[in-house]
């Protein structure tokens, strides 16, 4: 299998549930040439601020431009760093973007755990960056209202992607294929 060659160095950041196997994140991260990925935290998985901290780690091993991949709970991750660091970014896919201002399903943490770490309020200044944020129109964790408010705020391209819930696995997701269109158009 031919690897999708891409001049930046692709940084996958996974959501909460960090590595799933059948993921699209990680069925894309074995076909990119040049990825790595933020690694799984051992303690503190709620922590905003651990999990930031995590991206600047990896970020700061990276030589070169970099264009960030993120899911979900990442897609927050990485509004906060942006808040926090400085560091020039070629562009970021943020894919199904969660809403902290809704409840969310049972096997999910609350809002109000979230809030006491640290992912509220969420940053909602422009990043200084491009991105592409894909937003579905029937995701649990978050309206499309919502999302599209998200983007609006940081300056993000908006792609309606239709009804694919939260564009993982439970949502009848593995191989996600547009994302290496969104990647190629991020790395031009």
């Amino acid at each position: 299998m031919e690897k999708l060659q891409t001049t930046a160095t692709v940084l996958i950041v996974p959501g909460l549930r960090d590595h799933v196997p059948e993921h699209w994140q990680t069925l894309l991260q074995a076909r990119l040439g040049k990825v790595r990925s933020v690694p799984p935290l051992e303690t503190d998985k709620l922590s905003c601020s651990a999990r930031v901290d995590a991206i600047e780690r990896e970020l700061a091993s990276i030589d070169g431009p970099v264009i960030l991949v993120a899911h979900s709970a990442g897609v927050l991750m990485v509004a906060h760093w942006a808040a926090r660091y400085q560091r020039p970014i070629k562009g970021a896919l943020l894919a199904a973007p969660p809403d902290l201002e809704t409840e969310w399903p049972a096997n999910y943490p609350t809002p109000d755990s979230l809030r006491a770490n640290g992912w509220a309020p969420l940053p909602n200044a422009r990043l200084p960056f491009p991105s592409i944020v894909a937003a579905s129109s029937n995701d649990h964790l978050a309206s499309f209202e919502a999302v599209a408010r998200m983007a609006d705020e940081w300056g993000s391209e908006l792609l309606e992607l239709g009804a694919v819930g939260h564009l993982n696995p439970a949502s009848g997701f593995g191989p996600w294929p547009q994302a290496e269109a969104l990647i190629r158009q991020l790395d031009r």
